[in-house]
């Protein structure tokens, strides 16, 4: 638990570093230690009282509460002051309602001349987009008006006719206002030609990446063994029983590695700029922290957001599910516990039950030997499999940059994709309350920020193959995530 703790805890701290240090004064660490309260008063809880007696509703719910409100209040107290009128108009948000500036403020926001304003208003065609006004920001000019025809039509036709007059000087973003309204927005583009430096970083550093695998294919041989009951002593007596680690190591990097390939490759087929898929090694726990892309330039619209996001936990499943199989063969059936209740990190004891297609899998594979009673004594190749479902629903949860998230948000907006992670983020902590074990996971999601990145068209919607694969995503989380109902059970005897 102290663990799972810690590492919540750096997670969290990069979290706060990342999202929200930008927005306000409040030092980092004040931030991360209300965040990081609620889940010191239930592990305090669980240290002291144990896991078997469940954690009163009372305090569950009042750390949360209690260390949001103050969560709010100490950025809302770093933020900037108010009286720059400048800073201000910063920190409004891009679809808030028109106000009317003095014309020395509008000079003062102004990043282009009268006659490049005159061009631009050129480029939007009456028939395609009726503008009907300019709204200088400091970090963008926002052009509101009518849409007159198809999103797609107009954003490829607005965008070539920007292009034409400021060529690469600005991203050009077509997004749905809070009233439902589209709108264009004009952003400085970093990646514009007069922006680049000479010392720029490669993109890509393949050397790195495989030396961060080669680490990984280490700490997850040495996890591997022990799982597989190789103790410390016999690993120096003789390091030939290293190898026993393999199967769990090499089938946990191929899970992993073929969900971030299938992320980058979908990416670069929508030519975003992205990283190499990057492992993380840890030398305990499960051998890796997981692996991950970063991309380093804008999705173009939402059918790229859909397809990049879902070809992961798809990729990712493909493989999964024969490697499961296979180790589930080579895994034993043995009796539950009877004086304690079985964990989701119990390997030697697994009740499969408490995911329905996990429990579905196991009977298939394990027939009439697994009955009412029984749990699954995992084999290390099934424990990776093991580990590449809960993988699979972790990423397609609907909160915020998660693959899920990004699935909802391409499927019905960021407006929608917002409502329906805060009711996700709900959803798990009272699962947690049923399932202590999903605690940790109800709090990262609550740690993330709930909202996304929008594309730059951000209002065309996707064809009816998108949406039936996105609908199957999400199947698939509640196969994995919700348990076994019991007349399924009691149908197939287990």
């Amino acid at each position: 638990m102290w663990l799972l703790l810690i590492i919540l805890g750096a997670i969290t701290y990069f979290l706060v570093q990342r999202s929200v240090a930008p927005i306000t004064r409040t030092p980092v660490w004040i931030i991360w230690l209300v965040m990081m309260m609620p889940a010191f008063v239930w592990t305090i809880w669980y240290e002291f009282v144990g896991q078997d007696q469940p954690i009163p509703l009372l305090l569950v719910v009042a750390p949360l509460i209690i260390c949001f409100t103050v969560y709010v209040w100490l950025i809302r107290l770093g933020q900037p002051t108010t009286s720059d009128k400048n800073i201000k108009e910063n920190s409004a948000a891009v679809d808030s309602q028109d106000t009317e500036k003095s014309t020395e403020e509008s000079q003062k926001l102004r990043p282009i001349t009268v006659t490049e304003e005159k061009s631009l208003r050129d480029c939007f065609p009456w028939a395609v987009y009726y503008l009907q006004n300019l709204d200088y920001r400091p970090q963008a000019i926002l052009c509101r008006g009518k849409l007159r025809t198809a999103p797609e039509e107009a954003y490829k036709s607005i965008k070539k006719n920007i292009e034409q007059v400021f060529g690469d000087r600005f991203l050009v973003l077509f997004q749905e206002g809070l009233s439902g309204s589209p709108f264009f927005a004009l952003v400085p583009n970093p990646w514009a030609k007069s922006e680049k430096k000479d010392t720029e970083k490669p993109l890509t550093r393949p050397f790195f990446a495989l030396g961060l695998l080669l680490v990984t294919l280490l700490t997850t041989t040495f996890v591997g063994a022990e799982m597989a009951g190789v103790s410390r002593e016999m690993m120096e007596a003789n390091s030939r029983v290293l190898l026993q680690g393999l199967p769990y190591s090499l089938g946990l990097i191929a899970i992993l590695g073929l969900h971030e390939l299938s992320h980058y490759f979908t990416a670069v087929r929508y030519k975003i700029a992205t990283t190499l898929p990057y492992f993380i090694p840890i030398p305990f726990f499960l051998g890796t922290f997981g692996a991950f892309i970063q991309m380093k330039s804008p999705v173009p619209h939402r059918k790229a957001l859909f397809d990049v996001a879902v070809a992961g936990p798809l990729g990712g499943f493909i493989i999964t599910v024969p490697l499961l199989l296979w180790g589930l063969s080579l895994s034993e059936v043995v009796s539950l516990p009877m004086n304690e209740a079985s964990t989701l990190l119990d390997f030697q004891a697994l009740d499969p039950r408490f995911s329905f297609l996990f429990a579905v899998l196991a009977k298939l594979v394990l027939g009439s030997s697994f009955l009412a009673g029984k749990a699954v004594h995992l084999h290390p190749l099934a424990v990776a499999g093991y580990v590449g479902l809960i993988v699979t629903a972790l990423n397609l949860m609907p909160v915020g940059q998660l693959d899920g998230g990004h699935i909802i948000h391409a499927m019905y907006g960021q407006r929608t994709a917002i409502i329906v992670g805060q009711l996700t983020r709900i959803f798990m902590l009272v699962l947690a309350m049923i399932r202590p074990e999903f605690l940790i996971w109800a709090i990262l999601l609550f740690l993330m920020p709930v909202s996304d990145q929008p594309a730059l068209n951000d209002v065309t919607e996707l064809d009816n193959k998108r949406d039936l694969l996105g609908l199957f995503s999400l199947i698939l989380l509640l196969s994995i995530l919700l348990p076994l109902p019991g007349a399924i059970a009691n149908w197939l005897s287990i």
